[in-house]
């Protein structure tokens, strides 16, 4: 494996968490600090449109974005209830998918969860079977897609500047 691709899953694998049952989630407040989103707000409209498009996918919305309820410290000794989401890996690449493609963290995401999709995808038979050398490929071919997406992103949001400059 490479550097991002190192890079890439630590960072996913850190924030994971694993339920009583061994079933994997991400919260989504870990997540969306992860994703550079600095306003709640703004990282929940991401979270509407990935429950727009798992609903539209005729997937129960319940089984991959479970809302949470945690306490906080907000000072002198004072806690507040604030809203999460566990959720699931679907969850997830949804919310990469439906991110402010923008952002380094976002393609990052893309890729990561895209690679773990397909890796699920695959048997675990099927994946035992491929040869390490086959592995690596298909990982590097993932991730070559990944940074050709990232390289995009730059030019997309230059030519989305230069039309709102002749907008104005």
């Amino acid at each position: 494996m490479n550097n991002i691709e190192n890079y890439n899953e630590k960072i996913f694998e850190d924030i994971k968490h694993i339920d009583e049952e061994g079933n994997e989630y991400w919260l989504g407040r870990e997540l969306q600090k992860t994703l550079d989103y600095t306003e709640w707000r703004k990282f929940e409209g991401v979270i509407k449109k990935a429950k727009i498009a798992c609903l539209t996918s005729n997937i129960s919305v319940n089984d991959h974005f479970v809302g949470v309820d945690k306490m906080v410290e907000i000072g002198s000794k004072t806690e507040r209830m604030i809203e999460d989401y566990k959720l699931s890996r679907y969850a997830c690449y949804l919310i990469a998918q439906n991110g402010d493609s923008r952002k380094e963290s976002i393609a990052l995401a893309q890729t990561y969860f895209a690679v773990q999709k397909r890796r699920m995808e695959l048997t675990d038979n099927e994946y035992r079977l491929l040869s390490e050398e086959d592995k690596r490929l298909y990982n590097r071919d993932l991730i070559k897609k990944g940074n050709y997406f990232l390289n995009q992103t730059p030019k997309k949001s230059l030519k989305e500047l230069e039309k709102r400059k002749k907008i104005k």
